[in-house]
Formats: C-alpha cells, structure tokens, sequence
C-alpha cells in the first residue's frame, strides 16, 4: 500500500510540475505532437514544420541576380511575366509547395513534379508521362527552364494555353493526368493547414481560390532561370556567341560557332542568350502529319504541323527529344537536321532554300561532334540540384 500511495504521490507531483512548465508538449487531435506556447497556440511555423522543409527566410526568388547577357533589351523584351502576377518569394514559395504536392491529384499519387523532374531539367526521362491513373500523356513532357522568355507566352506543345497561368491549371484538370475539377482542388488544398499559411504569406489573406492557386505555381516556374553553365561563363568572359570562348575545348567553339551561322541557322529558332524559342515551328518530322500540333487548336491550315520550340537549357538531361519524344539522343536529333528534315507543304522556310528544296547541313562528323559537345555546355549544375527548386516535403 505505502508503495502505491508513494507512485501516485509522484504522479501527481509531475503532473502539477508540467501545468506549471509554459514550454509543454501537446498532443494535437490528428495525433501530431507540436509545441506551443502554454495557451493552446501553435506557431505557423511549427504548423509548417510538421510537412514542409522550408528555411527560416525565404529562398530568393523574385530578385535573381544574372548574369549581363541576361539583361540586355532583347531578352528582357521577351519575358512574358505579367503585370498581375510579379515574382514574389512568398508567392513563389507556395508555388513550389503546390508544385510537388500529390494531393493535387485525384487519388493523392502525382504532382506536377512527377512529369516534370529537376534532375532531368524539369522534364521527364520516359517518352510519356504517366497519369494518376497509369495512363500515358499523349506527348512528351517539356523541360521547364527559362520559360518565362518565352515570348508569346504561350504553353504546350500545341500552345494551346495562352499563358502561363493559364496553363498550370489545365494538367490538374486533365482526364489523364492529375484528374481533379478546380472546385475539388479548392477543396484538397483548403484542407491543408500549411496551405492556410502559405496563402496568407503570399495575398495577404488565407482566402484560397482556383486562380492564386494558378498565380502562385505560375510565379514559381517563371523563377526556374538558368544561367550559370559553362555558355554562360564564356559569355561573361566574352559577351560575343559568335566568337570563340576561351573556357571552351576546340570542338566545343567549332559547335557553337556553327550553331549561330548562316549555315544552320539554329539561332534562327532559338534566338536569345536564354536559348528559348522564338515561335512555334514545323520542323520537317514528317511528311504526312498524324499530329496537327498549333493547327489542331487553331484550325489554320498554315499551322498544320507546328509545335512550340522549347529551351536548349539543360538539353543534355531532357531527353527523349520532339514533341512525341521519337529521338532518344542528341546525336539523333542533330542527323534529322543534317539531312532528316522532311520535305512538305507546311514546312518552315527556315528549312528551306532554293525555293521548296529541304536545306541539307552535310555535316562532317567532326561538326556534327562539335554541336552536340556545344549542347552540353547548356547543363546547368547549379540549377538542377538548387534546393529552392526542389521538393519540399518532409520524408519522415
């Protein structure tokens, strides 16, 4: 008996001693274990804690610093930010969190993430995607790297998305992709108490709705720039692509000098220091079309068989290459503009010369060896393993 009555006598010494201690555990209704300050309060950044790995102050997101190259006229000309949606840290921030969170899939198994890969350039490596349901995408995924000098503006390979916030929402609504209506996305990410933070921190207000939902993943893949690879440093050093960079190996500079020539004209397509494309464009694929591309959305003939050219950033890690992902290698991609390029109606005529005669390169293997060795100094190392960039969810 003396025993008993000593252990309850202990028991209710601790007890007394704990409500009196203003730094105590609390076991919350869902079970998770948070600290807070004695009133029933948890901090927001303990909320966030419990999911999210995020630092202390926000990843810079809205003032990169780059690089000269990247802030001439032209290519500031041909950044299609809008005037409504600016880069914020904050909004950024929760862009990244929607980015990778697989709650905004119908059965909770893919994010935007999962076709879209940062080690791979923020592409993915299969020829197609897989949705949340197994099903396959019907084109390849585009890598994500400097879109925001796209200059149109427009999204997709068919660009059929006329901007980018546009364009965020519509996978998530995809049969076969993420497979949610914007009212259950609403739903899914109103129940998240991170989310109610996240939205606060980036409008003002916890208020969250289909369109800042749109705003914010938007803002956060406009901030994907890539700027730090080896082109990059030669251009620093010599602010010219059209002569030779001294950090470059002597097939490097033949393919960069062939690159920006008369002869290929690639430049033509991808025009500005962010190597993004200019347009959408028929490539010469094929001769008798099976994908309509811009003109199955536009219904013009003269669009039949055009599809958005994406950005040479990083290209070493997107592959497979084109729109339906038929080009394993970049050696692959290099012969079909040597001498693959298919002659029809509704190529482009920077395909052409002559009048309706299909440009030939004639490429020697050392040219074609030195253009795929300039593609490579387009990998940045930096930016696809830049934690800001990636996922931000805690594993454990």
């Amino acid at each position: 008996m003396r025993t008993i009555k000593n252990t309850l006598l202990l028991v209710l010494a601790i007890s007394l001693f704990a409500c009196n201690n203003d730094d105590y555990v609390d076991i919350t209704t869902d079970g998770d274990i948070t600290n807070d300050d004695g009133n029933g309060d948890t901090s927001d950044d303990d909320i966030l804690a419990q999911t999210l790995n995020l630092p202390a102050t926000s990843f810079n997101y809205a003032n990169i610093q780059m690089p000269g190259h990247f802030l001439d006229n032209q290519l500031q000309n041909e950044d299609n930010t809008p005037n409504n949606n600016p880069i914020t840290d904050a909004g950024a921030t929760l862009g990244r969190v929607l980015f990778y969170d697989k709650k905004l899939s119908a059965n909770n198994t893919v994010s935007c993430a999962s076709c879209h890969v940062q080690e791979n350039g923020f592409s993915d490596p299969n020829t197609l995607s897989i949705g949340f349901e197994g099903e396959l995408t019907g084109r390849n995924s585009m890598g994500l790297s400097n879109a925001k000098f796209y200059n149109n503006g427009r999204f997709f390979w068919d660009e059929r998305a006329a901007t980018l916030e546009d364009q965020v929402l519509m996978p998530i609504q995809d049969a076969v992709e993420m497979g949610l209506t914007l009212e259950e996305l609403v739903d899914k990410v109103s129940a998240e108490g991170y989310y109610r933070i996240l939205f606060d921190r980036a409008f003002g207000d916890e208020n969250i709705t289909s369109e800042r939902i749109s705003l914010a993943l938007a803002q956060f893949v406009r901030s994907m720039v890539s700027y730090e690879s080896k082109f990059d440093a030669g251009m620093a050093q010599v602010g010219n692509p059209q002569q030779n960079f001294p950090n470059f190996t002597p097939s490097e500079n033949l393919g960069k000098n062939l690159f920006f020539s008369n002869r290929t004209r690639c430049n033509d397509c991808h025009d500005t220091n962010a190597m993004v494309g200019d347009a959408p464009r028929n490539n010469g694929l094929d001769a008798v079309l099976t994908d309509l591309g811009v003109g199955g959305v536009t219904g013009n003939n003269n669009d039949r068989g055009e599809f958005k050219v994406g950005s040479l950033r990083n290209i070493e890690l997107t592959g497979p290459y084109m729109h339906d992902g038929r080009f394993a290698t970049l050696g692959e991609v290099i012969d079909h503009y040597d001498d693959g390029v298919q002659n029809s109606q509704d190529l482009d005529n920077r395909l052409r010369v002559g009048g309706n005669q299909v440009r030939r390169l004639n490429l020697t293997p050392a040219e074609r060896q030195g253009l795929i060795d300039f593609l490579l100094t387009l990998t940045d190392t930096n930016f696809i393993t830049d934690e800001k960039y990636s996922d931000p969810f805690r594993t454990n």
